[in-house]
């Protein structure tokens, strides 16, 4: 369905309820297609300037609009890294799991609840709107659109799926413990939690998959602190990378330092593979 036949199926429905939820999702997507619309239009300014050897001034007489905006796209639009998340909106979804005291109840790990939070913030300082949906212990599919999965392979099906798209890298469970594993190599990186004198340290796996018309980025630590830090990695070094792998599917693994649920320091421990 076209964006015109879409906005005259809101304007012909009878049903008010239903009129108002689509017009809902439908500003949503505008609003979402115009930030990404504008990321576009910054990155064509600066391609222009860069590669083009053009002023801005005859970048603004070419765009028809004026030096000033011109400026004002430069400082209010999102970085063109903002495309490793897709066009938006965004879900971003932890895992639950059940735990058995009185009764059994679902239980969300501290660590992912602040992960969400933190990769909420980024998403939103990138003009994203975002919504959250929890990860189940069979949940085999995602929701439609765009997403960002917490999710380890022990924990959801769908992660598991996800990481065996991967030809090159991924975690593996060897000798009791879990690895991330770049295949071509068979290179190993282990949590430093796990070694026999631990730190206060870990280990995640990130992947970027970039589909037709989707993308779906997925976070994995080797324990649930590891995906707080690649989420404080991602924050700090996001234009870096994705001026080093551009616009395509690629994994990496990030190694963080905490103190509680406090991340200390990330670095990049591996990566990025691009596939």
């Amino acid at each position: 369905m076209t964006t015109r036949d879409e906005f005259e199926a809101v304007r012909r429905e009878a049903d008010p309820i239903r009129r108002g939820l689509r017009a809902t999702e439908l500003i949503t997507t505008y609003q979402q297609r115009a930030a990404e619309l504008a990321r576009l239009r910054k990155a064509a300014i600066e391609e222009a300037h860069r590669d083009l050897d053009m002023s801005y001034t005859e970048i603004a007489t070419a765009l028809g609009i004026t030096k000033g905006r011109v400026s004002q796209v430069k400082k209010d639009a999102a970085g063109p890294e903002r495309v490793v998340f897709g066009v938006g909106p965004v879900s971003i979804g932890i895992p639950y799991r059940y735990q058995v005291t009185d009764r059994e109840r679902p239980l969300i790990a501290a660590e992912d609840s602040a992960t969400q939070a933190r990769f909420e913030d980024l998403l939103t300082a990138m003009r994203f709107a975002v919504d959250k949906f929890h990860i189940g212990p069979e949940t085999e599919e995602l929701p439609a659109g765009d997403a960002l999965v917490v999710c380890g392979p022990k924990s959801a099906p769908v992660a598991a799926a996800l990481l065996a798209e991967d030809e090159r890298a991924g975690l593996v469970k060897d000798g009791g413990r879990w690895w991330f594993e770049h295949r071509p190599t068979g290179e190993r990186y282990g949590s430093p939690a796990d070694d026999e004198d631990p730190q206060s340290a870990d280990l995640a796996y990130v992947a970027r998959h970039r589909y037709d018309d989707r993308v779906i980025v997925h976070v994995a630590g080797i324990h649930a602190i590891g995906s707080l830090g690649a989420a404080h990695y991602l924050t700090a070094n996001l234009p870096e990378l994705f001026g080093q792998v551009g616009d395509v599917s690629f994994s990496l693994a990030v190694r963080c330092t905490y103190d509680g649920l406090s991340i200390t320091g990330s670095e990049l421990a591996a990566g990025p593979y691009v596939w």
